[in-house]
């Protein structure tokens, strides 16, 4: 693997506990059962996923905070943070107003994620910049949020996401038209694939084509992606 391609471990939060996302259908996800972990308790998988990775960066989706709109559990993200130290937390919280990003930002948590689902215009994303992460999400092919931030890529930060939700947890593969056009239309950007990542044929073929990270989590609870065989693909 490309010493610049990173593999992100995701946890989905729900309910105090780490849960296993399947199709992006948020309301039937329930506790994971891991090999890396004992339970379902969020620091304990995000450690085990941090050992079977070797990663710097974890993604954390506030389930509550997304679907409930209430704000993000900062301390579950303490506990996650002293669980993974020197691990940098990318946090996706439904942030939604500037108000919302600054608390999190004072509080020290972690460097917040703004998904274009919880968006009404594209002022957030300008007013933040580089300071957080942009993930253009979308659910079969559909575009959510508001289209001025897929469409205007001069309003993307340096860090963009391209989240297929319905293809999380199913094995289908990345979306490589997708994310071939992302790419085309801001080539600088650090682009990371979320959703369908299989293991290390997809880590390959992602790497090849310019892309710089991918969001991963069953491939890695199944086995079928971790340290060895991310390097491996190579």
């Amino acid at each position: 693997m490309g010493e610049e391609f990173r593999i992100v471990p995701v946890v989905d939060l729900r309910h105090g506990l780490a849960v296993r996302a399947r199709a992006g259908e948020r309301a039937s996800y329930a506790p994971i059962a891991t090999p890396l972990a004992k339970g379902s308790a969020p620091e304990d998988v995000a450690r085990g996923l941090i050992a079977a990775t070797g990663a710097d960066i974890l993604y954390l989706a506030d389930l509550d905070a997304i679907m409930d709109e209430v704000p993000p559990d900062l301390a579950l993200l303490r506990r996650v943070a002293s669980a993974c130290p020197g691990v940098t937390l990318w946090v996706d919280a439904g942030f939604a107003t500037m108000e919302g990003v600054a608390a999190f930002l004072d509080s020290g948590s972690g460097r917040p994620v703004i998904g274009s689902e919880s968006q009404r215009d594209g002022r957030l994303v300008r007013e933040l910049g580089d300071r957080a992460v942009l993930s253009l999400d979308t659910r079969a092919g559909a575009r959510l949020g508001p289209d001025i931030l897929h469409d205007d890529p001069g309003l993307w930060p340096g860090s963009v996401i391209a989240m297929s939700l319905d293809r999380v947890g199913i094995g289908a593969g990345p979306d490589l038209a997708r994310l071939r056009d992302l790419r085309a239309r801001r080539p600088g950007v650090q682009l990371y694939a979320a959703g369908g990542v299989r293991g290390p044929e997809d880590v390959r073929v992602l790497e090849e084509s310019g892309v710089a990270g991918a969001l991963v989590a069953s491939a890695i609870h199944d086995g079928r992606l971790g340290r060895a065989k991310a390097e491996g693909a190579a």
